[in-house]
């Protein structure tokens, strides 16, 4: 399947699902976490969209644990940034109807949670299509070590994503089964 055609499948089933409500479990971060030798870092979350899986409450349990929390502002030109944000922050909706930090404290995340619409075994994804996701990971690499966790629901597993030479594979993808 072509990803457009992914993507649509998908996004249907995830919308279909999504009273399905099952959630990741903070062990398998944490699990990833320990294994990577990872703490009292920047975590890059995301505020959901579009039946994604929730990461708030493990971004909140994160906070707790005394990791700082950044999420992304959407740029011109495809492009974000990640600035620093707390469960008692206040936030702003952007233009597309996203919920963004008010925060001007721009933060280089250690670790990036990214939300995907699909993802295969070898650790590709198909995310909207906007390439926001890879055009960030891709910067950020060029400068320091970013690790980077998926997370979706075991529905959005597909066989196989043909990828091109701007996609970049994920170092984990999480869902409330397993660790990829």
């Amino acid at each position: 399947m072509k990803k457009l055609e992914i993507r649509k499948k998908i996004l249907k089933l995830r919308r279909e699902n999504y009273s399905y409500k099952s959630k990741i479990d903070i062990k398998l971060i944490m699990k990833i976490l320990k294994k990577e030798k990872i703490n009292n870092t920047t975590i890059g979350g995301y505020y959901p969209y579009n039946f994604e899986v929730d990461d708030i409450e493990i971004l909140e349990k994160l906070e707790k644990k005394n990791f700082k929390i950044s999420l992304p502002k959407i740029k011109m030109n495809h492009q974000m940034d990640f600035f620093k944000w707390s469960s008692e922050d206040p936030l702003i909706i952007n233009k597309i109807g996203i919920p963004e930090p008010v925060s001007k404290d721009l933060k280089y995340p250690d670790i990036l949670l990214v939300p995907l619409v699909a993802f295969d075994k070898n650790l590709n994804r198909v995310g909207y299509g906007g390439g926001f996701y890879d055009r960030y990971i891709k910067k950020i690499r060029s400068f320091k070590k970013i690790i980077t966790i998926g997370m979706a629901f075991s529905f959005q597993k597909v066989d196989k994503i043909f990828i091109d030479k701007n996609d970049i594979k994920l170092d984990f993808i999480l869902t409330e089964r397993k660790i990829f």
